[in-house]
């Protein structure tokens, strides 16, 4: 991913067809140590953490689920790709999700593209469409708005949890000193609000929730090759690290949140 963006699904080489990831292939090699027995606020040991990676075959996304399932984790993965599920459908959202059993922990969406349909970030007003903007809201604003109601569903209210939305630093609006990039920033910034909006319904139902937006970094893959520039990055295992060492952090407070790769709290 580059300059914060998160890549559209890719073939992911490390998941069944039912999405359940256990694990990369030299799991039986893993200490033991690593497994994740103390999700924060878990209070049982003998009970695994549980995880839902939403766009699991994207750069972003297959690395957080590989990296928990490497912890000991139980990892549902869902994408395009692998599994049919279109966020910007909200039809296939509702199916999707409403199969699941359970609760879920973790539920990280990490779905999203800079560039849709081969429209690429406008420099001037001059080059913004309606269709490209259409666009970017439908994937990177509806499609998280569109899990976010029928996900949190799959939240307990029992003990801690976490629902984690990949955003971007690009679409903070006190942040922006290049202007450019017109849909994709503006449509990062109406998915901060509908991430802090459903902060504070959240907090009403589930109080150890914590529904936060976060923004990864500058990582390198196929799809942010040509945006990279001079940029440093960081591979995207590295940017799951980072994002789930953010996540292990967070309280109750912090929801309703926009933190960087390293937690620092991003201006809106």
């Amino acid at each position: 991913m580059g300059l914060g963006q998160h890549a559209p699904d890719y073939t992911r080489p490390d998941v069944n067809e039912k999405c359940l990831f256990a694990g990369p292939r030299n799991s039986a090699t893993l200490d033991p140590a690593r497994a994740l027995t103390r999700w924060p606020g878990m209070t049982d040991e003998t009970r695994k953490m549980r995880a839902l990676v939403i766009g699991a075959s994207g750069g972003i996304g297959a690395a957080v689920a590989t990296a928990l399932a490497a912890r000991g984790a139980e990892v549902v993965g869902l994408s395009r790709s692998g599994d049919g599920l279109d966020v910007t459908d909200e039809a296939s959202v509702a199916a999707h999700l409403g199969a699941q059993e359970g609760a879920f922990d973790l539920i990280f969406v990490a779905t999203g593209a800079l560039e849709i349909g081969g429209a690429r970030p406008e420099k001037t007003i001059r080059d913004l469409t309606p269709g490209a903007m259409a666009d970017q809201f439908a994937l990177n604003c509806i499609g998280p708005a569109m899990v976010l109601k029928h996900g949190l569903a799959l939240l307990p209210r029992d003990r801690r949890a976490v629902f984690a939305v990949l955003s971007a630093r690009v679409g903070s609006i006190g942040d922006n000193r290049l202007g450019g990039w017109y849909a994709y920033r503006t449509a990062k910034a109406a998915v901060n609000q509908v991430v802090h909006s459903a902060a504070i319904e959240l907090a009403r139902t589930h109080s150890k929730a914590i529904c936060v937006a976060l923004h990864p970094g500058t990582v390198a893959t196929e799809f942010t090759r040509d945006y990279l520039g001079r940029h440093p990055s960081v591979t995207p295992g590295e940017a799951a690290d980072n994002l789930l060492s953010v996540i292990d952090g967070l309280t109750p407070e912090d929801t309703g949140g926009f933190r960087d790769w390293a937690g620092k709290a991003v201006v809106w």
